[in-house]
């Protein structure tokens, strides 16, 4: 059968189709394993599971089990009704209807909005950092032989255990998680950068070299096309690191966030609202993938197509304009933190004016495909 055949490939309608059954097979076997691990408690007036009233202690200062247990089963012997609950797995729909909830009297969106901006934050500096210092390594044989060593060596550093000395470094506030999430991504990032410049075909670089450029020249028009064109996929997949270590990061010195949010929903056994916001996370970074692909396929056309469409400058500069502002908003933040409020104004109009400018790249590329259907 053709279903089965090794690498065999579906067409759109087998894959929207399959998805959508195996969307329900994996639904349908949530809500059964929810209640497979779900347990009936008693509806008794004053009856208390978690911090029960008949725990008794002797002068030992121990717990009288025997005393609870003949309480606990009294009140469950004269008990007349039960609810179930789900203390493990909740089921689909209990997670879909604590979402109102967790919006009106949990703060979801602040929460939400609070850890994207530190990530973003995170991976911005974690991306500038490993594309620095990688180019340097990965170029130059003296900081290759001086550094290349430690650079692979980072990569076996036990993050969660450095916690503490990037409290000490940095301080409790979010300066710290900024840092903690950018070198969760570093470690990873900086060895990929200078494996990605030593993949740049010789062809290109003999090329260039008969063409009798100079060392910038090559740089400029051979090794940073070739390798940022490699490197956003790789950038793509490692951003998602820092969702990893979201919780960690906020957890320390809480003040909101959507890691912070999960640890106390956790801990107080409302399992609902963890899974929900676990799937708020998901959202996320589906939307950041998709973020992703898209400046992939517009900064470097040349990777899908052999022809540059009209409207593609107007959707770079826009993508470029966005990208760079962000970032200089970062380094401007770093030396005069004081001055940030006064930028948000224009900022917001600069990145405003780069969203309607590749809304209008877009315009112009959806037109000029529609001519050439």
């Amino acid at each position: 059968m053709y279903l089965f055949k090794l690498r065999g490939e579906l067409n759109k309608s087998q894959s929207i189709v399959l998805g959508l059954i195996g969307f329900v097979i994996f639904i349908a076997l949530w809500w059964l394993m929810a209640e497979i691990f779900s347990i009936k408690n008693p509806v008794i007036e004053g009856f208390e599971t978690r911090l029960p009233s008949s725990i008794v202690q002797d002068s030992t200062n121990r717990i009288d089990l025997d005393s609870l247990a003949r309480a606990d089963s009294i009140q469950f012997s004269n008990a007349t009704e039960f609810e179930k609950v789900y203390p493990i797995l909740p089921p689909p729909l209990k997670v879909v209807q604590s979402f109102p909830e967790l919006v009106r009297k949990d703060e979801l969106f602040q929460n939400t909005f609070r850890s994207i901006w530190l990530n973003v934050q995170g991976y911005f500096w974690a991306v500038f950092i490993s594309i620095f210092f990688g180019f340097i390594i990965g170029l130059y044989p003296l900081f290759r032989g001086l550094f290349s060593k430690q650079v692979d060596a980072l990569r076996y550093l036990p993050l969660t255990a450095l916690t503490g000395m990037f409290i000490i470094w940095f301080g409790i506030e979010d300066q710290m998680k900024i840092a903690f999430l950018a070198f969760g991504i570093i470690v990873y990032l900086l060895p990929v950068v200078v494996q990605r410049i030593d993949e740049v075909g010789d062809v290109y670089l003999k090329t260039v070299f008969t063409l009798g450029a100079a060392d910038w020249q090559t740089i400029r028009t051979v090794y940073i096309p070739s390798v940022m064109s490699r490197l956003i996929d790789d950038i793509r997949v490692l951003t998602a690191i820092s969702w990893t270590y979201i919780i960690i990061a906020e957890l320390l010195n809480r003040q909101g966030g959507i890691g912070s949010l999960i640890y106390i929903k956790a801990r107080q056994g409302q399992t609902e609202k963890v899974f929900a916001i676990l799937i708020v996370i998901i959202i996320i970074g589906f939307l950041q993938d998709r973020i992703f692909v898209y400046m992939d396929r517009r900064i470097f056309p040349f990777k899908y197509s052999k022809t540059i469409r009209p409207g593609l400058h107007e959707t770079q500069y826009g993508i470029y304009t966005i990208l760079g502002t962000i970032l200089l908003l970062l380094l401007i933040g770093a030396i005069f933190p004081g001055i940030l409020s006064w930028l948000n104004m224009v900022v917001g109009l600069i990145i405003l004016t780069s969203l309607l400018l590749i809304v209008y790249g877009e315009f112009k590329i959806f037109n000029s495909k529609r001519q050439n259907a």
